[in-house]
């Protein structure tokens, strides 16, 4: 079983958001997947359960998982691992960083969100260090960028991500399609198919498996590196 990770020590950036819809278009390619809550509010545990409501055609098991159990963490994921699931998904909160660094340390592949922002860019780039020093793999998710293809405040974002570590693609525009999806207990990917929205996290998702496949993730800066060689 493979293991995600959205981690960011800043609110507002789109981890529940960004797990809810990659965690359906998982599902929709065959996965067995499960997502576990660590945040208070339980954003995601709700969705779950507006998704049973909505009788979503692909499954999805949420469960919450509280603070108390993380130093049983590495059983658990075993244990899912034997009923069969074959991906699970981490939403963290960002208040606590003591409880999201035992899912740093067992996670394949950690995301983290930042909006473009000063304040996001510098949040995010502290969470990548922490999960640089636990030896994981990490890349950056830049979300909720304006529309406009030419932005140079996303550009400039990417830039400055890009010379810290790996971004994931592709950059997410803001779409209302994310919003409204988590509204109505579905993927973006279910609610609007043929929309930009779900263009993107297709994207994302499928940027993502690849990096799962692979020893290590190639950077901005590694291809640079190859190329001038």
């Amino acid at each position: 079983m493979r293991t995600i990770a959205f981690l960011t020590q800043k609110g507002g950036a789109g981890k529940t958001t960004l797990a809810a819809s990659l965690a359906e278009v998982a599902a929709s390619t065959g996965e067995k997947v499960i997502v576990l809550d660590l945040d208070p509010q339980q954003s995601l545990v709700r969705w779950g359960k507006r998704r049973e409501s909505a009788n979503a055609r692909n499954k999805i098991i949420v469960e919450p998982l509280e603070c108390e159990r993380l130093p049983r963490l590495r059983a658990i994921l075993e244990g899912l691992a034997g009923a069969g699931f074959t991906l699970a998904i981490f939403d963290t909160t960002c208040a606590d960083g003591a409880a999201v660094r035992p899912v740093s340390e067992v996670a394949d592949l950690s995301l983290l969100p930042a909006r473009p922002t000063l304040l996001d860019v510098d949040a995010t780039a502290a969470t990548f260090r922490a999960v640089f020093l636990a030896k994981r793999k990490a890349a950056f998710v830049l979300n909720q960028c304006p529309s406009s293809y030419r932005s140079t405040r996303a550009s400039g974002a990417a830039k400055q991500l890009s010379c810290l570590g790996v971004l994931a693609e592709p950059m997410l525009s803001a779409r209302m399609d994310f919003q409204d999806a988590i509204a109505a207990g579905l993927g973006v990917t279910e609610y609007a198919a043929g929309g930009k929205a779900a263009e993107e996290i297709a994207i994302l998702w499928n940027w993502t498996r690849k990096q799962l496949g692979g020893s290590r993730i190639e950077s901005v800066a590694d291809r640079r590196r190859q190329a001038a060689a």
